[in-house]
């Protein structure tokens, strides 16, 4: 056996000790490259603008910048948008040509052992507990600069404002102390809207009411929904949505974790929920209610059985950075298993499919408080999405069940989950495109429509209305120009959407329609799987009753046994379970030995 572990798996193939990278071709290389560094250098001469703006020197070169351009048709409005947002634009700009030169490729994945394990300063937990939870190196990084930029801010404007104050001879000291209230307040003002300036709101926000495939309750109360969706829209493991369902109420979102992997099909997507709460528990209700109704119902009553949702999404990480790595621990709490389950379907499927996937190892961690959560574990039909998958993959799960101290007698006769296919008709409304990673090219093109037509729309009332009238009120001025934006979102923005929309609408048509069989069949394998999958799950999974983890026993154990390798760790939780996990990554990173493994964290947040 020499250098192998007794778990590896036998039939790995050698072609894995290879990069996973496609051949592009130089050309493509090579922009992405220069379109990457020009980003780079855009955003720090940006950065650096902001920071030292409160200094005398680079405050006088604002002002000599603002005679220089402010000559143009839009004037100081046109200087000061050239120096505070273009960059920002043009950053944008760069980012769409580049995403459009990037197309579908797939994840480029490494296998970095050659080269030893390497820390990295957006995995590595420096503070575990405290107000901001969980916080990496780079984010503490920046946190210091973003607070060393206050304070700086703070003084210099300070300073300048005494100065100032002193240049008006005003003797009375009331009347000077009111005009340094107010030149204090303006400066903060200016340091406030700095701070906005990092916040990236979403420009639109879409949503659309779509079909609820099929709901399944399990015994532990969690609920999973089918939703249906299009083949275009693109998400990853790794995502979440927020949710409306209107039968229960009009006015409340809730945030969930995808449970299910892209792979798993093109026109679904499928969430779990954990009861907890009224809306939770109304939904539910709803869904039990639906399950006990007559099969023989007249099929003029079928409609009845539709719940519609809204959804908003999907969010969450762009690139599916857990298939970096070959080793994956993946530490969950309760309903946090949800983008876990997601995670272990992608790769199955990635490893059935040959796609690039790094992943060989992989350890979960579960903590629950009760046995009957684990049939969640069940839903996913390992053998089914890739057979023989004990053969490239080394899984292995350690559950927790912190409230039972011993297996129920009822073990082997678990209750069996309430399934129901809530939209018979599977009517073809499904969530639009627009929400999500859909078409890059038509995501480009709204961004860059609405800002020429903010350009437009500036244009055009400097022309016939600020210049011919001679409006000097800055707060008027203001108030048109945030006119202005409004217009060219809702006007030139709303055409792009409409046109997107159409174009979604006619692409949809063209797709290969799914007969109502079909999708019968793909959405009971769910209901299937529950009961076929019992002892394949067990197989893989160690049930310890009346224990909680002992993560330094469980991260110390695997990094002596892994060896001197990069250990992807991810969990999902409460903030307790992530500030226990982040604080034994980092012990062990501190302590390790040079043949022991690098741990690199990272925190997928949940609600429900």
């Amino acid at each position: 056996m020499g250098e192998f572990s007794g778990q590896e798996p036998l039939l790995l193939k050698k072609e894995n000790d290879f990069d996973y990278l496609n051949k592009t071709p130089l050309w493509i290389s090579s922009t992405k490259f220069i379109l990457n560094v020009l980003m780079w250098v855009i955003f720090i001469a940006w950065a650096t603008f902001l920071f030292l703006l409160p200094s005398a020197y680079m405050n006088e070169l604002q002002k000599k910048l603002i005679r220089d351009t402010q000559g143009t048709i839009f004037g100081k409005t046109g200087s000061k948008f050239l120096m505070f947002s273009f960059p920002i634009f043009m950053i944008a700009f760069l980012a769409i040509i580049r995403l459009v030169l990037s197309g579908k490729d797939e994840p480029q994945v490494k296998k970095t052992s050659n080269k030893g394990p390497s820390f990295r300063l957006w995995t590595f937990p420096v503070l575990v507990d405290g107000p901001f939870g969980v916080v990496t190196a780079a984010e503490m990084i920046g946190v210091v600069l973003f607070s060393v930029y206050i304070i700086w801010a703070v003084i210099m404007y300070s300073i300048r404002s005494v100065d100032r104050l002193s240049s008006f001879h005003v003797q009375d000291m009331k009347e000077k102390s009111g005009m340094l209230l107010e030149l204090t307040g303006r400066r903060f003002g200016f340091i406030g809207l700095t701070c906005l300036a990092f916040l990236f709101i979403p420009v639109a926000r879409v949503t659309k009411t779509v079909a609820i495939l099929s709901a399944t309750c399990f015994p532990c109360g969690t609920i999973e929904l089918v939703l249906s969706k299009p083949a275009n829209l693109h998400y990853n493991a790794l995502g979440w949505i927020f949710l409306q369902i209107g039968e229960l109420s009009w006015l409340q979102w809730h945030p969930f974790s995808v449970s299910s992997s892209p792979l798993d099909g093109k026109h679904h997507l499928a969430i779990l929920i954990k009861v907890l709460g009224d809306w939770t528990e109304k939904l539910k209700g709803h869904i039990l209610n639906l399950s006990v109704e007559q099969p023989e119902m007249e099929p003029l009553l079928q409609h009845n059985r539709i719940l519609t949702a809204s959804v908003e999404g999907p969010y969450g990480h762009e690139s599916p950075y857990y298939l970096t790595y070959e080793n994956l621990i993946l530490v969950a709490g309760g309903i946090g298993i949800s983008p876990f389950l997601a995670i272990l379907s992608d790769i199955l499927h990635r490893l059935n499919d040959s796609r690039p996937c790094l992943p060989r190892n992989i350890l979960i961690v579960w903590a629950i408080k009760h046995s009957d959560e684990l049939p969640l574990l069940e839903t996913i039909d390992m053998e089914a999405i890739c057979p023989l998958y004990s053969d490239k993959l080394n899984l292995e799960i350690q559950t927790f069940v912190t409230r039972e101290s011993q297996p129920s007698l009822e073990e082997g006769k678990r209750p069996r989950a309430m399934h129901t296919s809530i939209s018979p008709g599977f009517t073809e409304c499904r969530m639009s495109s627009l929400v999500g990673t859909g078409n890059v090219v038509w995501s480009g093109l709204y961004v860059i429509v609405s800002t020429i037509g903010l350009v437009i729309t500036v244009a055009l009332l400097d022309i016939f209305y600020i210049n011919p009238f001679n409006v000097t009120y800055w707060w008027y001025k203001g108030l048109l120009l945030i006119g202005c934006m409004a217009a060219s979102v809702v006007v030139f923005g709303g055409l792009m959407i409409a046109l997107w929309h159409l174009w979604e609408r006619k692409t949809s048509l063209k797709e290969e329609p799914e007969d109502n069989t079909k999708k019968a069949d793909i959405l009971q394998q769910n209901e299937a799987s529950l009961h076929k999958n019992v002892e394949e799950a067990r197989s893989v999974n160690t049930i310890r009753y009346g224990e909680r983890p002992d993560f330094q026993e469980i991260f110390g154990s695997h990094a002596e046994s892994w060896g001197s390798v990069d250990i992807g760790l991810i969990v999902c939780g409460p903030p307790t379970l992530q500030s226990s996990v982040a604080n034994e990554c980092r012990r062990q990173n501190l302590q390790r030995r040079g043949h022991q493994a690098i741990f690199h964290f990272n925190s997928h947040s949940f609600d429900l």
